[in-house]
């Protein structure tokens, strides 16, 4: 019941957005056949199925997603909100069931979906990206797409990621990053390289001005 609450809460809120695709980002959605791995921040993740199902599944329903969630119990609800979105939840991070859950992902990516992941999720620090992207990228051999927003107006919880939550009739602008792409032999040196360049590219497309 709380998840079907929340579903309609997010509905309902987002119905009153007005998004944006700024200069250079016309192409979202329209990145052909190629599935892709969705890297966005923990504290953007209040749109992000919205998003998804807006600009990604509308222009091509046959696309299907499967999006990691904490092993947690707060991960719990989550899950079933995903699920409430057409979303495949796969359980785990990088303290619980981080390696099983890899490889489930990996599974869901050779059935032919999209992968989604919050790079310093569950728990921080915010801002930083961990390694799970990168494995995650080597794995499957799907690009990672950093992909961030800016909501204005907007309120700012008092948690670890300092989520956001937008205000009825705010603007959501859209921001994408150029693909990255993670090699199956790459060595760990170039993996640090690959994971600051996304950390570089996801606080960059997260500044405001």
């Amino acid at each position: 019941m709380v998840a079907r609450a929340v579903y309609l809460l997010i509905q309902s809120l987002a119905a009153t957005l007005r998004f944006r695709l700024p200069p250079g980002s016309e192409g979202f959605g329209r990145q052909g056949t190629e599935r892709l791995i969705f890297a966005i921040w923990h504290n953007r993740l209040a749109l992000s199925l919205i998003l998804y199902n807006r600009f990604i599944r509308r222009r091509d329903p046959t696309r299907r997603m499967a999006a990691i969630v904490s092993a947690s119990r707060d991960g719990g609800l989550l899950a079933h909100v995903l699920e409430l979105f057409g979303v495949r939840p796969i359980r785990g991070s990088t303290s619980r069931r981080g390696p099983q859950a890899l490889r489930e992902l990996t599974t869901c990516a050779e059935q032919g979906l999209d992968l989604a992941i919050t790079p310093d999720g569950p728990r921080g620090p915010v801002y930083t990206v961990q390694y799970g992207a990168i494995a995650l990228g080597q794995l499957t051999g799907l690009p990672i797409l950093p992909v961030s927003c800016i909501l204005k107006p907007r309120l700012e919880l008092r948690s670890w990621d300092r989520f956001q939550v937008p205000l009825p009739g705010s603007t959501c602008e859209i921001r994408l990053g150029e693909l990255v792409r993670v090699p199956r032999t790459t060595t760990e040196e170039e993996r640090n390289r690959l994971r600051l360049e996304l950390e570089t590219t996801l606080r960059k497309l997260s500044e405001e001005g």
